[in-house]
């Protein structure tokens, strides 16, 4: 059977909770292989790499949080590009820093996005593409992933999903979303990686 990798984060400036590592713990399929990565610079996306030779999945999927964000957001492209507004978990703070040095500017998901967002919303479940995954950790794997996989058939990307409804007191301002919706968000766009 043909495993697929599904990644989320652990919390991370001082929250308490990292709704993509509760979505990644409520996933259920026998062919589902997760993970939650550490926010840390360069350690994520090692830790990626070796789950992708471990397991040598057919599809890797990863999850982070996006603050502010009123939608699951599948992203269409990584950009080569460290600027973090925030110090990762370990203290790193890199500025304008390019992930590979010789790598290219960009790359694209090779995941069915538009398939994914169509059927969420047909779900009911609130979706769009982003064309920006940021510039903190959540772009740098999504980047260091689609480099990695470049020349393989592994379909790959990142989906950014919102704050869950138990952090509405931590974020009172901001937009959330049940961990409910958001689980069957990502089994809906799962369930294409299948076919």
């Amino acid at each position: 059977m043909s495993k697929i990798l599904v990644t989320g984060f652990e919390a991370f400036d001082k929250s308490a909770l990292n709704p993509s590592a509760e979505i990644v713990k409520a996933l259920k399929g026998d062919d589902l292989v997760t993970a939650i990565l550490p926010v840390v610079f360069g350690e994520a996306s090692s830790k990626l790499k070796e789950l992708i030779d471990l397991h040598k999945p057919s599809a890797v999927l990863c999850l982070g949080l996006a603050v502010g964000r009123s939608e699951i957001t599948p992203e269409r492209n990584a950009i080569n590009l460290d600027n973090a507004r925030i110090a990762d978990n370990a203290g790193n703070q890199p500025l304008e820093q390019r992930i590979m040095a010789d790598g290219p500017d960009g790359h694209f998901s090779t995941l069915p996005i538009e398939k994914m967002v169509a059927s969420m919303k047909a779900a009911g479940i609130p979706a769009s593409i982003s064309l920006s995954a940021g510039t903190f950790v959540c772009n740098h794997i999504f980047y260091v992933l689609q480099d990695y996989l470049k020349d393989s058939s592994i379909k790959s990307g990142f989906m950014h999903v919102p704050l869950m409804d138990e952090q509405r007191k931590e974020f009172p301002t901001l937009p959330t979303m049940p961990i409910r919706q958001m689980v069957a968000g990502v089994q809906i766009s799962l369930d294409l990686l299948r076919v």
